[in-house]
C-alpha cells in the first residue's frame, strides 16, 4: 500500500512538472497567438490565409500571468488555462525586438484596465464600444506607446469568396457587408517585423 502511494505521488508530481513546463517564461505585453475552437476560427483562418485565429496581450497581476484578451467581455485569463484552452495546447508567443521598459510595460497594463469589460466585436467594427481579439491589442499598444504592430486592412481586402467565409459574413451582416472597414488581423500582427518569436509550443 505504500509503494502504490508513494508511486502516485511521484506520478503527481511529475505530472505537475509538465504541466508547468508547458507554460514559458513572460513579459508584460508580449504577444501570444493560438488557434481557437470559436465557431468563427475556421472563417478567420480562411479569410486571413493564417493558422491562428485568437490571440491575446499577457499582462501580470499580482505576480501572475494573464492573457488579456477579447473573448466574450475583454477578460484577464490566466496564462495557462489560455493555452489549454487552444487548439491542441499550441501556442506562439513573440515580443517587441526592442525590450519595453518597466514604465512602458505600465502604460500597457493600464490601457488593459481602461478597456477592461468591453463586449466581444461580433462585426469587426473599428470602434471601443465592442472590442475583437487583435483589435483590443492593437490599439492598446498604439494607444499606449504610439506603437502600430501590423497595418490595418481594409474588410474587403480579405479572402472572402471561401464558403465558411460567406458563411458567417451572412450570419454576422446578412446582405450589406461593410468592405471599407478597416480590420486588423491576428496574422498581420503576427507576421509584423517589429516582433520576434520567444517560445512557441
Amino acid at each position: 500500500m505504500r509503494l502504490i502511494v508513494a508511486v502516485a505521488i511521484a506520478w503527481s508530481l511529475l505530472c505537475a512538472g509538465c504541466a508547468a513546463a508547458q507554460v514559458p517564461a513572460v513579459r508584460d505585453g508580449d504577444l501570444i497567438f493560438q488557434t481557437s475552437r470559436s465557431t468563427q476560427s475556421l472563417a478567420i483562418q480562411r479569410a486571413t490565409g493564417s493558422r491562428y485565429s485568437h490571440m491575446g496581450v499577457i499582462v501580470h497581476q499580482g505576480g501572475k500571468p494573464y492573457v488579456f484578451e477579447a473573448i466574450g467581455p475583454t477578460v484577464y485569463t490566466p496564462l495557462a488555462r489560455w493555452i489549454a484552452r487552444g487548439e491542441g495546447g499550441h501556442y506562439v508567443l513573440k515580443r517587441l525586438r526592442t525590450p519595453l521598459s518597466a514604465p512602458q510595460q505600465a502604460k500597457l497594463r493600464a490601457q488593459a484596465k481602461a478597456l477592461s469589460g468591453r463586449p466581444y466585436d461580433l462585426t469587426f467594427e473599428w470602434s471601443d464600444s465592442k472590442l475583437y481579439c487583435s483589435e483590443v491589442v492593437w490599439k492598446m499598444y498604439e494607444r499606449a506607446l504610439g506603437i502600430r504592430i501590423g497595418e490595418l486592412q481594409r474588410l474587403g481586402s480579405f479572402k472572402l469568396d471561401d464558403p465558411a467565409v460567406k458563411a458567417k459574413l451572412r450570419e454576422r451582416y446578412g446582405a450589406r457587408v461593410p468592405l471599407a472597414e478597416p480590420v486588423i488581423s491576428p496574422v498581420a500582427m503576427f507576421e509584423s517585423p517589429l516582433l520576434t518569436t520567444v517560445a512557441s509550443d
